[in-house]
């Protein structure tokens, strides 16, 4: 079975940084690309960051210019350094990772079980 574990959330200040990171473990056999996610009270998830197994990466609006997402392939482990951080971006963050876990099986995706990031004014 694949789990996601996910660490680095808390609290902090307004303009303050943070830095959250996701790690697979179990039967991979091959990632294809990681996620950050969020969900606030009362919103629906929406995605922060993504990034292929090339490298190519993608922001939400929100986050540009705010945020960086990385990874380390060979440890299977997905960095998401956020700055700047405003009382908006308090939410639950979720790692996603899109995986097969057999060369023939189809790709499927992997959630974390989530972090709370809590930004105070």
């Amino acid at each position: 079975q694949v789990q996601l574990v996910e660490s680095g959330g808390g609290s902090v200040e307004s303009g303050g940084s943070l830095g959250l990171s996701c790690t697979a473990s179990g039967s991979i056999s091959r990632i294809l690309a990681m996620a950050w996610h969020r969900q606030g009270s009362g919103d629906h998830r929406e995605m922060v960051a993504w990034i292929d197994a090339i490298g190519q990466t993608k922001y939400g609006d929100f986050v540009k210019g705010r945020s960086t997402i990385s990874r380390n392939m060979s440890n299977k482990t997905v960095f998401l350094r956020m700055n700047n951080l405003k009382p908006e971006d308090t939410a639950v963050y979720y790692c996603r990772m899109t995986l097969r876990t057999t060369t023939a099986s189809p790709p499927s995706d992997y959630w974390g079980q989530g972090t709370q990031v809590t930004v105070s004014s």
